[in-house]
């Protein structure tokens, strides 16, 4: 009876281990700080002066130096003394002409809304002929939204502002007060509606360019939909980002299961998709047969072991030590990629990687083979073990990186937008949003400016009628489009191409 009583303190004992654990983990998720960067009080590895990087501009790092704005137009203004002040205030003798001036500079920015008049001119029949009109008017320019009474330059701000730069369209409306423009916001909401249809011809060209390529990131974050679907519970939908070197695409989905990346990868073969440990991917690869190698992220494992740091206190050394492992993980493989292959330093350099990574593989072997091991210590462990193979697609392909941070930073700014306009009111709404995210996205991929392309792509459109351009986008494209065209696209627009 007393073997018994012990045996059930002990269990009973870490049975409270355990529960304090979770209610350190409930409530670092509930009250804890979203990022992972540390305040330097948080875990004692941090508190080390020569782990701790002090913020801002490092000692001897290359400066960016003073911000040049040649690109903007000038303006001159030229100050004169005033008459009195041209001449000797004692002896009252003029001043003579000094040549040159004392130059300085100012930027400025102007925002006003203009109404642009259109004047048709008329002209009346002076023959006799007959079946033919008698006044013939000349042609007006081409609306975006036929008898609409906003310009494109109207509609640029609204799209850019609400997917761009994620602002809820009340705050843009309401900053347009403040410039003289007074516009319902049930006038925007129908404009957004009609001009959907002319960016699909280009969404779907992205997805095509995007289902071609051999690597991609991927992730997925919650979006709110406020439609009711049949067979659907909760207005809860899922915005999926996949982004390659070359494209970066964002799919809107009701359903969070491997339907949506089986359905966007289904002719892929022999590729890499870096990923967290969702298991969707994981059935993806199965479904695959070995097609899609799934390249696992350490940022994830690095989260692992920080967390048990956090929920048990008492194991923070050896969890840190972790950390310090992954760490010199991160710095070797950059390392290798600074010197790149073609550099005689590589084959040293990818050495000590392989070895730190054998390293790594052994002592977490070697860990698990430890009787005495904590419970807390062995779950990390067993699902670093598990997920191996692909944690370590890096060491022999350079090219992928380490993590998926990628996909989680294409994320950010909708997430930003989630919360800021908190979804969208319909399945529409929703829809415009993953394709303009898409491209606003790609676009800035290609170093090219959405401002000046969006102006070019919806006067194209409005010269079709306001119609979608159904029979050849190659000249909105980054990679069809002609050379000239994307330097011209990556230029600022100027003030006088907007209408």
């Amino acid at each position: 009876m007393h073997r018994k009583a012990k045996a059930r303190q002990a269990e009973l004992v870490q049975e409270n281990k355990e529960l304090r654990a979770k209610l350190k983990q409930r409530e670092r998720l509930l009250f804890g700080r979203k990022s992972e960067q540390s305040n330097g009080k948080t875990l004692k590895a941090d508190s080390d002066k020569d782990q701790t990087r002090k913020r801002g501009q490092q000692p001897g790092a290359v400066g960016h130096g003073r911000r040049r704005h040649d690109n903007l137009q000038v303006k001159e203004e030229v100050y004169d003394l005033s008459e009195d002040a041209k001449c000797c205030p004692r002896c009252g003798r003029p001043f003579d002409l000094f040549p040159g001036t004392q130059d300085s500079e100012l930027v400025e920015v102007e925002v006003m809304a203009h109404i642009r008049r259109i004047k048709r001119k008329q002209y009346k029949r002076t023959c006799s002929c007959q079946n033919l009109p008698a006044i013939s008017t000349a042609n007006g320019p081409d609306k975006l939204i036929p008898k609409g009474a906003y310009g494109d330059s109207v509609w640029v701000q609204v799209l850019l502002d609400k997917f761009l730069s994620y602002r809820p369209t009340y705050r843009f409306l309401e900053s347009l007060k403040l410039v003289g423009l007074n516009i319902a916001q049930g006038t925007i909401t129908d404009g957004l509606k009609r001009l959907s249809p002319l960016f699909q011809p280009i969404y779907h060209q992205i997805i095509a360019k995007n289902q071609t390529e051999k690597h991609w990131h991927a992730d997925e974050t919650r979006w709110l939909i406020f439609k009711e679907i049949q067979g659907k519970t909760g207005y809860r939908w899922y915005l999926w980002v996949f982004k390659s070197a070359s494209t970066l695409v964002y799919i809107m989905d009701k359903s969070r299961s491997s339907k949506v990346p089986k359905n966007h990868l289904k002719d892929a073969e022999e590729v890499i998709l870096s990923v967290d440990r969702y298991s969707a991917y994981k059935a993806l690869a199965k479904d695959k047969d070995g097609s899609i190698r799934l390249a696992f992220c350490w940022a994830h494992v690095r989260r692992d072991f920080l967390n048990l740091a956090k929920d048990w206190p008492k194991l923070e050394d050896w969890a840190m030590g972790w950390v310090k492992e992954i760490g010199t993980l991160y710095c070797l493989n950059g390392h290798r990629s600074e010197v790149g292959d073609d550099s005689p330093q590589f084959p040293q350099a990818e050495k000590r990687l392989h070895k730190a990574v054998d390293h790594m593989s052994k002592q977490c072997e070697k860990e698990l083979k430890k009787k005495e091991i904590h419970p807390a210590c062995k779950k990390v462990l067993n699902s670093l073990k598990r997920h191996w193979p692909g944690l370590t697609i890096f060491v022999d392909h350079p090219e992928i990186p380490m993590d998926n941070n990628a996909a989680e930073r294409a994320l950010r700014g909708p997430v930003v937008g989630r919360k800021n306009f908190y979804g969208s009111g319909s399945l529409w709404s929703g829809e415009l949003a993953a394709t303009l995210f898409t491209i606003f996205q790609t676009l800035k991929l290609w170093d090219i400016n959405p401002k000046s392309w969006l102006q070019a792509f919806l006067r194209a459109c409005a010269e079709n009628g306001g119609q979608p351009l159904e029979e050849d986008v190659s000249s909105f494209l980054p990679w069809t489009m002609t050379t000239l065209d994307r330097q011209t696209y990556s230029r600022p627009l100027q003030p006088h191409d907007t209408s």
